[in-house]
């Protein structure tokens, strides 16, 4: 069904650039005294660095220094999480899969960018992209070649779609020369890349 252009609608001032578009949403919604900056500047820090990505770091590091927790959390991902008190949007039901010398886990939202807020934090912009959406799932090797990722030999890859229904969090190969660092010293070294599976975790020593 055709549509009609309204020159005077707020959207017809919208530039194509996605970035470029959400930002002149925002002024449009703060001049119009809907949004309040400090408000929606406190919301972003929220789920980029309190609620975000170090909240999942802390599941990992807590999987890597204790079997006991890494069993319940690959055996019920929901519950386990929650043991630490990370629950809210879009993360009721997580599915946790653990990478390892045979199997490299890779995540992805085909239909849309459905993704675990509350663990990860905000999406970041090519996850939610087309080419992402689409290649990850036809050639997830040559995607990850793409992040810089190197497989091990012999190492498949496996892919996860997420749904409206379940996120998937992945457990990184722990580095060697970690073995005597703390769960705090653990997260520091725990990327939110790394936990979606578009990287690895270089040992100590390297450059990651």
């Amino acid at each position: 069904m055709p549509h009609d252009h309204d020159d005077d609608h707020p959207h017809s001032l919208l530039p194509s650039d996605p970035e470029l578009r959400a930002r002149a949403l925002q002024s449009i919604l703060v001049e119009k005294g809907l949004v309040d900056p400090a408000s929606l500047n406190a919301l972003i820090d929220t789920y980029e660095n309190k609620i975000g990505p170090r909240n999942g770091a802390q599941v990992i590091a807590r999987a890597w220094t204790h079997p006991d927790y890494k069993k319940r959390l690959l055996d019920n991902g929901t519950e386990a999480i929650a043991e630490l008190g990370f629950q809210g949007r879009q993360s009721e039901h997580m599915v946790v899969v653990e990478n390892t010398p045979d199997c490299h886990n890779l995540v992805v939202c085909t239909l849309c960018s459905c993704y675990p807020w509350a663990i990860l934090g905000i999406p970041p912009a090519w996850y939610k992209s087309d080419a992402y959406r689409s290649r990850a799932v036809r050639e997830p090797r040559a995607v990850l070649d793409e992040f810089g990722v190197t497989l091990l030999p012999g190492q498949k890859v496996r892919v996860w779609d997420s749904t409206a229904e379940v996120r998937y969090l992945v457990i990184p190969m722990r580095p060697c020369g970690t073995e005597g660092m703390t769960e705090d010293q653990l997260v520091d070294l725990i990327s939110r890349n790394s936990m979606i599976g578009t990287a690895l975790i270089s040992p100590l020593g390297e450059h990651a």
